[in-house]
């Protein structure tokens, strides 16, 4: 009686934790894109609250970027650096690959985005 007892108990623990697991997933928020410059969070802007397309410009003693945000993505339009990578990515909508400037050490992120792929998908 006493081992019926546990198993019941350990079976609503584990169907309550999948089930935990399985609605959280669903409870995604909005994309965010984060802005850093050496690890340190300049802006964050929700990307499905963008009404008008407008840009940043970035600036520090490294160079400038300029970031233009629309609705649902966001780009490194004009960069002074010289390999022009960030520039030549385009834009991002999900949280799948980041944008980085290197020589300006500045990374573009989005977060909040279910992108339909896991940890393991490489």
């Amino acid at each position: 009686m006493r081992t019926k007892i546990i198993l019941l108990l350990l079976a609503s623990a584990v169907a309550a934790s999948a089930a935990l697991l399985l609605l959280r997933d669903r409870a995604i928020s909005s994309p965010s894109a984060r802005i850093t410059r050496d690890g340190v969070l300049l802006e964050e802007i929700d990307l499905e609250q963008v009404m008008e397309p407008y840009s940043l410009l970035l600036q520090d003693e490294r160079g400038s970027n300029t970031v233009l945000v629309e609705q649902g993505r966001i780009r490194i339009s004009e960069a002074d650096c010289p390999d022009q990578i960030c520039v030549n990515q385009g834009y991002i909508s999900d949280g799948t690959v980041p944008i980085v400037c290197l020589p300006h050490k500045l990374i573009i992120e989005i977060v909040g985005h279910k992108s339909g792929l896991d940890g393991g998908a490489g």
